[in-house]
């Protein structure tokens, strides 16, 4: 790749990160302090970009020289930032994934790959019950909120727009095509969590406890039912109207790590989760092509479960279902 060749892919680049609705050629104008004619002789190559400018918009556009020139290093370049547990804020956790889904969705093609080792994070807004114990969970358990401390689980006391925020962001991922591979530890591990809630006494009522394993019965009917279809669709929505299409895989062998591929116009970004709920982003093309490639290896290892499969498909959910059901079963004779 020549010179204009790269100046040309950096505009690509920026374009493509630009969230707002304006021009990329006003963008760049703003960026370098100079007039749309010189941005747009920048933009279509006719003027070379200094190096100064090359500074100014990889550090405004927080882009990678290495990933844009695809230079082979030993060196990749992620995105991202920690979590406080002391200023974190749910709403703004989700408006952050909103904000990324957002993007994917807004390319013509698209296609998101994810590596399942919990239930991915979307669903858990198909039933507000559920949701609703996620937020405990995650301020109880994986921030240790001081003001959750001792607090026990009220689904009463739930914040409803945090839960509409996440019905918008659930929305959005309805829309984009999805290559989803499972195992079993993916669905056990939501289960774990309300057992070990359940065993610790800290939920307010019995019922609530019993509206959120019901909830996980509605999530993993309707899981199974869009498996089925092969295509997602609303849990509110009775028609069933098609959204994007649905693949789901069931991998015997791999515990996944929640990791997830999109696929824009040919072009490709991977998310990673660390440290439970942090996540951080790369476009490297190396790494990006890397993960394309192992994802399409564990597909062909792994049993389509979703428009065929049913045998396999029904055995996967039925086991979880009479999990669920016995817990229940345990906490309508307790006492």
């Amino acid at each position: 790749m020549n010179i204009d060749e790269l100046q040309v892919q950096l505009f690509q680049t920026i374009k493509n990160k630009i969230t707002s609705a304006g021009a990329l050629v006003d963008e760049i104008a703003t960026a370098l302090d100079i007039s749309t004619d010189s941005a747009y002789r920048r933009i279509r190559g006719e003027k070379a970009v200094s190096f100064e400018e090359i500074y100014i918009l990889c550090n405004r556009y927080q882009l990678s020289l290495d990933a844009l020139f695809n230079t082979k290093t030993d060196i990749i370049s992620f995105q991202g930032k920690f979590i406080d547990p002391v200023t974190f804020r749910f709403e703004e956790y989700i408006a952050s994934v909103l904000q990324q889904v957002k993007y994917m969705a807004s390319f013509k093609e698209r296609a998101m790959y994810y590596l399942c080792k919990d239930i991915p994070w979307f669903h858990h807004y198909q039933f507000k019950e559920l949701a609703a114990f996620k937020y405990f969970f995650w301020h109880k358990t994986l921030l240790q909120s001081p003001l959750f401390g001792n607090k026990k689980i009220s689904l009463k006391e739930y914040p409803d727009e945090v839960y509409e925020l996440g019905r918008k962001a659930l929305e959005v991922y309805n829309g984009i095509n999805s290559y989803e591979i499972w195992n079993m530890e993916s669905l056990n591990g939501t289960l774990r969590q309300v057992e070990f809630y359940h065993d610790m006494q800290a939920f307010q009522t019995k019922e609530d406890l019993l509206r959120v394993y019901e909830s996980l019965e509605n999530l993993f009917t309707h899981l199974e039912t869009q498996a089925e279809m092969g295509y997602k669709f609303d849990s509110n929505d009775p028609a069933r109207k098609r959204l994007a299409d649905f693949y789901m895989y069931f991998n015997e062998v791999v515990i996944g790590d929640n990791s997830i591929l999109a696929i824009l116009d040919g072009s490709k970004i991977c998310f990673l989760t660390h440290s439970a709920i942090n996540f951080m982003v790369t476009r490297n093309l190396s790494f990006c092509d890397n993960l394309h490639t192992y994802y399409q290896n564990l597909m062909r290892q792994s049993t389509l479960i979703s428009s065929i499969g049913e045998r396999e498909r029904s055995k996967f959910f039925k086991v979880l279902r009479n999990r669920i059901a016995a817990r229940k079963e345990n906490l309508k004779t307790s006492a």
